[in-house]
């Protein structure tokens, strides 16, 4: 389902905001890009973004809602991630590498998303030396985000797992329903309260 024309300009104005807090994109780079965003989509409580199977073509922006990263593996769905307002999404591995997604990605709370095609946004990231600084940090920041959920993982001890992921996003306890903060932290959703 597609957005109203007045949620496409919401969000394409919640984007060049987020952007324009980048100190080294210029105005006009902000607006070269945002006028890459032409894929509009709008998520109800429970729909995909993608399945496994699908290749990953474009790359997110949440406007609105709130979603879920997941593996499924056998009977169980093991939580990788969340995305939620002012926040970008899509299954990395197969955005990057054209294969198919081994992820789900679904929409907990309604979602309302603009994209932008792998070839518009790779393209523009080698175009745009300035866009392509700020892409090399958020992908920095981005893998020690990933290393410390590595380390969050080999914890055997549930509480310092819990009090890692509470330091480091608090945000996540206010938005996120506990079955699913409970399979990000592996453990049970019954451990999870004990903790809180």
């Amino acid at each position: 389902m597609h957005l109203s024309v007045a949620s496409s300009h919401a969000a394409l104005l919640s984007l060049r905001a987020l952007l324009g807090q980048v100190p080294q994109l210029s105005e006009a780079d902000i607006e070269e890009f945002v006028a890459y965003w032409q894929k509009l989509v709008d998520l109800r409580r429970g729909e995909f973004l993608i399945r496994p199977g699908q290749a990953e073509h474009h790359l997110y922006f949440v406007h609105t809602g709130l979603l879920r990263i997941y593996l499924p593996v056998g009977s169980e769905e093991i939580c990788v991630g969340f995305g939620y307002e002012n926040s970008l999404i899509c299954s990395f591995p197969s955005f990057v590498t054209g294969q198919a997604s081994e992820y789900s990605i679904q929409a907990l709370r309604g979602r309302e998303l603009l994209g932008i095609s792998r070839p518009d946004f790779l393209g523009f990231v080698e175009q745009n030396a300035n866009f392509g600084r700020f892409w090399r940090a958020e992908l920095e920041r981005n893998l020690v985000g990933r290393i410390e959920r590595e380390i969050d993982l080999l914890l055997p001890d549930p509480a310092q797992r819990y009090a890692r992921l509470l330091t480091r996003s608090p945000q996540l306890f206010q938005r996120v329903p506990k079955k699913y903060i409970a399979s990000y932290l592996r453990m049970t959703p019954e451990t999870l309260s004990r903790l809180r």
